[in-house]
Formats: structure tokens, C-alpha cells, sequence
């Protein structure tokens, strides 16, 4: 039951989350360290499991801060903005591989300054076929979305939103298994992760791309869990706001890393 409230903010009880969350990103990190000078992999997947663990604790209090009315009008408004920092730190990180991508592509670098330049070498996919598909698959779920939102906002209309959420659920899976045989098929062709600067970058990219892809996959599907247990409305509905803004976010990465890594990389 929501419980009156005289005044705008959300004053916090104390929480065990937050330093369980440090605990265990340092424990991942240094069962990370531990994994690549290959003394054991478990206390990575250990941090990991307790990430995991509480990422659902917390965020489940969240969810039931919102239903028992804690989230007023001035807190959304926070929750909005730190979600769009969030997006912003996003860009930057992905900016920082299109500036490897192209500052290797077009001035690549001997050992040492000042040797001759050597003409530039980009190891061409085909474009419009795999590559292709999957761009359309992508664009299609934020279509999806798109439509959930709209059916949330402007028409209340709850099996709209469930409908237009699993079909982008669905179109996300099927892009991650698209983008998996892509490897396979590159990996079998003779493609190399760390081989030269062209395949890092590639790999990179792309691969964090996918990686986001799988988050974002599992942010809808929490949100299409949560539509059919009665949550969202036309005015309460920052959880879905931000899934639709991180999924459009990666739809707009995809098409940069499209146009750039996989035409730009077509020879002429």
C-alpha cells in the first residue's frame, strides 16, 4: 500500500547493498587478475555470482520503493537523469573504439616515429548479408518498443505493451545467436581476437556491442515480467522509460558500427 508522503523527497533507510556491491566488484576484479595469470578462475565467478545476487537485491527494493510510493514526481526526475549520465558514460566508452578503429584504419604506425607510412589494411565483410539481417532484426525490436511505449503512454493498453516487449525480447536473442555465427564463421575464416589492430578493434566493438545487446535483452524482458504482474503506468514507468532509452542507445551504436566497421571496411 502506498503510504502518504509530505514532502518531494526520498529519504533512504539505511541498506547493506551498497558495500555488498563494492565487496563483491572488488572480489570480481581480483578474481579477474587471478584468471589471466591463470592461478583459478572461481573467485572471478565467484564476485560475479555475488554482482549477480545483489543487482537483484537491490533493485528489487527499488521496485517496491515505487509501489509503496517513495518515487515521487522530483525523485523520477533524479532517476531520469542519472540514467542519462549513464548513457553518456556509454557513448564515451564506445566512442573510444571508433577512435581506435579510425585512427588505425587511416594513420596506422611503425615501432618507431617518423618511419614511412604504410598504406592502411581493413580485412572486408560482406556487408549486406549476415551483417544486414542483423541490422534489420535490431532496428525492428526498437520498433517493438517503440510501440510498447507508445501503448503504455497514450493508450494504457496493457497487452499492447506485454506484446510489443516479448517481440523485442525475442528479436534481441535472435540477434545475439545471429552475431555468435558471425564469429564462428569469421574465427573458421582465419580471423584472430588480439591479431592486429584491425581484428582488436573489431572484436572489441563489436563484441562489447553484443554484450550490451544481452543486457538490454534482459532489461526488457524484467520490464515484460513486471507488465504482466501489474506494474507501469501512463505516469509511472521509469523502469521501462529507461529499458526503451538503453535499447535505442544500442540500436544507434549498431548502426554506427554498421556504416563504419562493415561498409567503410568494403573495398572499392
Amino acid at each position: 500500500m502506498a503510504h502518504a508522503k509530505n514532502h518531494d523527497y526520498h529519504i533512504l533507510s539505511p541498506s547493506i547493498w551498497p558495500l555488498l556491491s563494492a565487496l563483491f566488484a572488488f572480489v570480481m576484479l581480483l578474481g579477474g587478475v587471478l584468471w589471466m595469470h591463470e592461478v583459478t578462475p572461481w573467485v572471478f565467478f565467484v564476485g560475479l555470482a555475488g554482482t549477480l545476487y545483489t543487482m537483484f537485491g537491490w533493485w528489487s527494493e527499488v521496485v517496491e520503493e515505487s509501489k509503496i510510493g517513495d518515487h515521487t514526481p522530483v525523485v523520477r526526475i533524479g532517476l531520469r537523469y542519472g540514467f542519462i549520465l549513464f548513457i553518456m558514460s556509454e557513448v564515451m566508452f564506445f566512442a573510444a573504439w571508433f577512435w581506435s578503429f579510425f585512427k588505425h584504419a587511416l594513420y596506422p604506425m611503425e615501432s618507431y616515429p617518423g618511419t614511412e607510412y604504410v598504406a592502411p589494411y581493413i580485412y572486408p565483410v560482406d556487408a549486406f548479408h549476415l551483417p544486414l539481417i542483423n541490422t534489420l532484426i535490431l532496428l525492428l525490436s526498437g520498433c517493438a518498443v517503440t510501440w510498447a511505449h507508445h501503448a503504455l503512454v497514450h493508450e494504457e493498453n496493457r497487452s499492447d505493451l506485454k506484446t510489443g516487449l516479448i517481440i523485442a525480447v525475442v528479436l534481441g536473442v535472435l540477434f545475439t545467436a545471429l552475431q555468435a555465427y558471425e564469429y564462428q564463421h569469421l574465427l573458421h575464416e582465419g580471423w584472430e581476437f588480439g591479431a592486429d589492430e584491425f581484428y582488436s578493434n573489431f572484436f572489441m566493438a563489436t563484441g562489447f556491442h553484443g554484450f550490451h545487446v544481452v543486457i538490454g535483452t534482459l532489461f526488457l524482458f524484467v520490464c515484460y515480467l513486471r507488465a504482466r504482474a501489474g506494474h507501469f503506468s501512463s505516469e509511472r514507468h521509469v523502469g521501462f522509460e529507461a529499458a526503451a532509452w538503453y535499447w535505442h542507445f544500442v540500436d544507434v551504436v549498431w548502426l554506427f558500427l554498421f556504416f563504419a566497421v562493415y561498409i567503410w571496411g568494403i573495398p572499392s
